[in-house]
Protein backbone atom coordinates (compact mmCIF):
# COMPACT_ATOMS: atom_id res chain seq x y z
CA UNK A 1 0.00 0.00 0.00
CA UNK A 2 1.18 3.43 -1.02
CA UNK A 3 -0.73 6.82 0.77
CA UNK A 4 0.48 9.70 -1.60
CA UNK A 5 -0.45 13.17 1.07
CA UNK A 6 0.00 16.33 -0.64
CA UNK A 7 -1.42 19.89 0.32
CA UNK A 8 0.27 23.38 1.37
CA UNK A 9 1.96 24.08 4.21
CA UNK A 10 0.56 24.10 7.84
CA UNK A 11 -2.40 21.80 6.36
CA UNK A 12 -1.93 18.99 9.11
CA UNK A 13 -0.66 16.88 6.26
CA UNK A 14 2.53 15.45 8.24
CA UNK A 15 0.74 14.65 11.69
CA UNK A 16 -1.86 12.84 9.48
CA UNK A 17 0.81 11.00 7.27
CA UNK A 18 3.00 10.46 10.96
CA UNK A 19 -0.28 8.67 12.55
CA UNK A 20 -2.12 7.17 9.24
CA UNK A 21 1.36 5.17 9.17
CA UNK A 22 1.95 4.30 12.73
CA UNK A 23 -1.57 2.88 12.48
CA UNK A 24 -1.40 0.69 9.55
CA UNK A 25 1.97 0.20 10.62
CA UNK A 26 3.79 1.61 7.18
CA UNK A 27 6.79 3.20 6.78
CA UNK A 28 6.59 7.05 6.84
CA UNK A 29 9.06 9.59 4.50
CA UNK A 30 8.33 13.59 5.33
CA UNK A 31 9.38 14.34 1.77
CA UNK A 32 10.59 17.94 2.71
CA UNK A 33 12.89 16.77 4.90
CA UNK A 34 14.84 14.68 2.39
CA UNK A 35 16.82 18.14 0.58
CA UNK A 36 17.24 19.27 4.34
CA UNK A 37 18.83 16.16 4.60
CA UNK A 38 21.22 16.48 1.66
CA UNK A 39 22.22 20.32 2.56
CA UNK A 40 23.28 18.60 5.61
CA UNK A 41 25.46 15.75 4.54
CA UNK A 42 26.90 18.64 2.48
CA UNK A 43 27.85 20.61 5.01
CA UNK A 44 28.91 18.15 7.23
CA UNK A 45 31.43 17.31 4.82
CA UNK A 46 32.22 20.91 4.24
CA UNK A 47 31.36 21.17 0.74
CA UNK A 48 29.90 24.56 -0.27
CA UNK A 49 26.48 23.96 -0.68
CA UNK A 50 26.06 25.85 -4.27
CA UNK A 51 28.58 23.03 -5.20
CA UNK A 52 26.19 21.19 -7.73
CA UNK A 53 28.63 18.23 -8.10
CA UNK A 54 29.27 17.66 -4.23
CA UNK A 55 24.89 18.33 -3.70
CA UNK A 56 24.70 16.05 -6.34
CA UNK A 57 27.00 13.22 -5.38
CA UNK A 58 25.27 13.59 -1.62
CA UNK A 59 21.93 13.54 -3.14
CA UNK A 60 22.74 10.09 -4.69
CA UNK A 61 24.57 8.38 -1.89
CA UNK A 62 21.22 9.29 0.22
CA UNK A 63 19.86 7.08 2.55
CA UNK A 64 16.67 6.59 5.29
CA UNK A 65 19.16 7.47 8.69
CA UNK A 66 20.07 10.70 7.30
CA UNK A 67 16.54 12.04 7.73
CA UNK A 68 17.68 11.34 11.50
CA UNK A 69 20.60 13.59 11.33
CA UNK A 70 20.18 16.55 14.18
CA UNK A 71 19.66 20.37 12.95
CA UNK A 72 17.67 19.69 9.92
CA UNK A 73 15.45 22.24 10.90
CA UNK A 74 17.86 25.09 11.65
CA UNK A 75 17.54 27.81 9.62
CA UNK A 76 21.35 27.11 8.54
CA UNK A 77 20.13 23.96 6.81
CA UNK A 78 16.75 25.08 5.32
CA UNK A 79 18.65 28.28 3.40
CA UNK A 80 21.27 25.57 2.29
CA UNK A 81 18.19 23.23 1.47
CA UNK A 82 16.83 26.21 -0.89
CA UNK A 83 20.34 25.73 -2.80
CA UNK A 84 21.00 22.30 -3.38
CA UNK A 85 17.22 21.78 -4.17
CA UNK A 86 17.53 23.99 -7.28
CA UNK A 87 19.81 21.28 -8.74
CA UNK A 88 18.73 19.44 -11.49
CA UNK A 89 20.65 16.32 -10.52
CA UNK A 90 19.80 16.62 -6.99
CA UNK A 91 16.03 17.11 -7.81
CA UNK A 92 16.54 13.62 -10.55
CA UNK A 93 18.32 11.77 -7.53
CA UNK A 94 15.81 12.62 -5.01
CA UNK A 95 12.84 11.81 -7.05
CA UNK A 96 14.64 8.14 -7.81
CA UNK A 97 15.17 7.97 -3.82
CA UNK A 98 11.55 8.75 -3.00
CA UNK A 99 10.57 6.19 -5.57
CA UNK A 100 12.43 3.76 -3.91
CA UNK A 101 11.33 4.43 -0.42
CA UNK A 102 7.94 3.58 -1.81
CA UNK A 103 8.42 0.83 -3.50
CA UNK A 104 10.57 -0.79 -1.29
CA UNK A 105 9.64 0.13 2.22
CA UNK A 106 12.59 -0.10 5.11
CA UNK A 107 12.62 -2.43 8.08
CA UNK A 108 10.43 -4.82 5.55
CA UNK A 109 7.31 -2.72 6.04
CA UNK A 110 4.23 -3.54 4.24
CA UNK A 111 4.20 -0.13 2.72
CA UNK A 112 4.60 3.87 3.53
CA UNK A 113 2.81 6.88 3.86
CA UNK A 114 4.77 10.00 2.11
CA UNK A 115 3.77 13.32 2.70
CA UNK A 116 4.90 16.79 0.15
CA UNK A 117 3.60 18.68 -2.70
CA UNK A 118 3.85 16.51 -5.45
CA UNK A 119 3.50 13.19 -3.86
CA UNK A 120 0.39 12.21 -6.01
CA UNK A 121 0.90 13.86 -9.08
CA UNK A 122 5.09 13.06 -9.73
CA UNK A 123 6.45 10.68 -7.27
CA UNK A 124 3.68 7.93 -6.88
CA UNK A 125 1.19 8.30 -9.95
CA UNK A 126 -0.15 4.87 -8.70
CA UNK A 127 -0.33 5.64 -5.36
CA UNK A 128 -3.10 2.99 -3.94
CA UNK A 129 -4.88 5.78 -2.31
CA UNK A 130 -4.02 9.96 -2.67
CA UNK A 131 -5.12 12.42 -0.40
CA UNK A 132 -4.77 16.08 -0.94
CA UNK A 133 -5.12 17.89 2.31
CA UNK A 134 -5.62 21.65 2.62
CA UNK A 135 -7.49 23.93 4.85
CA UNK A 136 -8.22 28.23 4.66
CA UNK A 137 -5.31 30.28 4.14
CA UNK A 138 -6.31 32.01 7.54
CA UNK A 139 -6.35 28.54 9.65
CA UNK A 140 -3.00 27.49 8.49
CA UNK A 141 -1.45 30.78 9.10
CA UNK A 142 -2.98 30.62 13.07
CA UNK A 143 -1.89 26.52 12.88
CA UNK A 144 1.83 27.94 11.72
CA UNK A 145 2.00 31.04 15.00
CA UNK A 146 1.60 28.65 17.39
CA UNK A 147 3.69 25.78 16.42
CA UNK A 148 6.65 28.67 16.05
CA UNK A 149 5.60 30.18 19.61
CA UNK A 150 5.56 26.56 20.80
CA UNK A 151 9.34 26.10 20.12
CA UNK A 152 9.78 29.74 21.83
CA UNK A 153 10.16 31.82 18.79
CA UNK A 154 8.20 34.98 17.92
CA UNK A 155 5.71 35.47 15.36
CA UNK A 156 3.69 38.00 14.28
CA UNK A 157 0.18 36.78 12.77
CA UNK A 158 0.04 39.13 9.55
CA UNK A 159 3.34 37.96 8.52
CA UNK A 160 3.55 34.88 9.40
CA UNK A 161 -0.38 34.59 7.04
CA UNK A 162 1.34 37.31 4.10
CA UNK A 163 4.50 34.90 3.83
CA UNK A 164 2.18 31.72 3.45
CA UNK A 165 0.01 33.92 0.78
CA UNK A 166 3.14 34.08 -1.03
CA UNK A 167 4.34 30.94 -0.30
CA UNK A 168 0.97 29.21 -2.08
CA UNK A 169 1.28 31.29 -5.00
CA UNK A 170 4.52 30.08 -5.25
CA UNK A 171 4.39 26.49 -5.28
CA UNK A 172 1.11 26.81 -7.26
CA UNK A 173 2.67 28.34 -9.95
CA UNK A 174 6.12 27.11 -10.18
CA UNK A 175 6.87 25.30 -13.36
CA UNK A 176 8.00 22.33 -11.72
CA UNK A 177 5.76 20.00 -10.44
CA UNK A 178 3.95 22.64 -9.08
CA UNK A 179 0.88 21.55 -5.75
CA UNK A 180 -1.79 20.56 -6.82
CA UNK A 181 -4.23 17.61 -6.35
CA UNK A 182 -3.98 14.27 -8.47
CA UNK A 183 -7.15 13.89 -10.58
CA UNK A 184 -7.94 11.23 -8.49
CA UNK A 185 -7.08 12.31 -5.36
CA UNK A 186 -9.54 12.85 -2.41
CA UNK A 187 -9.33 16.26 -0.91
CA UNK A 188 -9.74 16.90 2.95
CA UNK A 189 -10.25 19.90 4.24
CA UNK A 190 -9.31 20.23 7.84
CA UNK A 191 -10.31 23.89 8.32
CA UNK A 192 -13.00 23.41 11.12
CA UNK A 193 -11.42 19.92 12.21
CA UNK A 194 -8.84 18.83 15.14
CA UNK A 195 -6.22 16.73 14.51
CA UNK A 196 -8.83 13.26 15.57
CA UNK A 197 -11.24 14.14 12.85
CA UNK A 198 -9.19 14.51 10.00
CA UNK A 199 -7.15 10.78 11.06
CA UNK A 200 -10.73 8.97 11.38
CA UNK A 201 -11.78 10.94 8.29
CA UNK A 202 -8.60 9.68 6.26
CA UNK A 203 -9.32 6.53 8.30
CA UNK A 204 -12.89 6.71 6.60
CA UNK A 205 -11.61 7.26 3.27
CA UNK A 206 -9.02 4.59 3.27
CA UNK A 207 -11.68 1.92 4.30
CA UNK A 208 -14.29 3.44 0.68
CA UNK A 209 -10.98 3.07 -1.25
CA UNK A 210 -10.95 -0.72 -0.02
CA UNK A 211 -14.74 -1.42 0.21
Amino acid sequence: MIIAIDGPAAAGKGTLARRLAMHLNLAYLDTGLIYRAVAKRVLIAGADPEDAVAAEAEARAMQPVALQLEGLRTDEVAQAASVVSAVPGVRAALLEFQRDFAISPPDGKAGAVLDGRDIGTVVCPEATLKLFVTASTEVRARRRVKELQDRGLEAIYSRVLEDMRERDVRDSERAVSPLRPAEDARTLDTSDLDADQVFQAALNLIGSQNA
